[in-house]
């Protein structure tokens, strides 16, 4: 492991975190999509079901099993959970995942996978899924428009663990040649869409105010 895979692993651990102590702190889960927690929990039931067959480390097995659990937490507390799941709103968090993100990637995955064979199959279709993930959160900050404090830095964690992965296949790639280029894709992809939502992240950090979304979404930021 090197210390771009280390620190990308520790951001995301970090954006959890973060997300946990709202739910706690706050007792609301406003302007957190819980669709995109259910696509995350997905991603990581694929991507580690290897947990199953295959040991590799101790800190391999702990970080898979946190991710696993802990979102399947969160969902649970807005779902479930009172006070917490008094406050979340469907009918705002209304990307309909089911039909234009789960569907796609599937048919992506086998259509791209190495080979056909179940646990490839699974494994890239947590890679498009991942990429994509990110978007019901956006499309509801973007209904909600002011984005608090937590929720932007929650936000921000999870594009900055992203931005240490692709760190981590460009030193791969310069180490040993290694690179796979369904993860490149799914990266890249990814990091379009946090670009907008990054900009006026770091541009509110700076400013020390609250970031303020307008109708058009999250390409027209502005800053208050």
């Amino acid at each position: 492991m090197n210390i771009f895979r280390f620190c990308g692993d520790m951001l995301h651990v970090t954006s959890i975190m973060l997300l946990l102590y709202k739910l706690h702190k706050n007792k609301n889960c406003a302007g957190i999509s819980c669709r995109t927690q259910e696509i995350y929990a997905i991603v990581f039931v694929l991507r580690y079901a290897d947990l199953l067959w295959s040991f590799i480390s101790i800190y391999n097995t702990v970080m898979k099993s946190l991710f696993i659990i802990s979102t399947v937490y969160l969902i649970y507390i807005m779902r479930h959970q009172p006070p917490v799941a008094t406050t979340y709103d469907r009918s705002k968090d209304n990307f309909k995942h089911e039909l234009y993100i789960l569907p796609p990637c599937f048919v992506i995955a086998v259509l791209t996978a190495h080979e056909w064979a179940i646990p490839e199959v699974m494994w890239t279709a947590s890679i498009w899924l991942e990429a994509l993930a990110i978007y019901p959160q956006l499309v509801l900050l973007q209904h909600q428009r002011e984005v608090e404090n937590l929720t932007s830095n929650f936000v921000g964690a999870m594009g900055a663990y992203r931005a240490f992965y692709i760190l981590n296949w460009v030193y791969r790639y310069m180490e040993d040649g290694h690179y796979n280029w369904v993860v490149w894709c799914g990266g890249v992809v990814q990091t379009l869409l946090y670009a907008d939502f990054f900009y006026y992240y770091l541009k509110s950090k700076v400013s020390g105010n609250k970031m303020l979304l307008p109708e058009g979404g999250a390409g027209n930021a502005a800053i208050v």
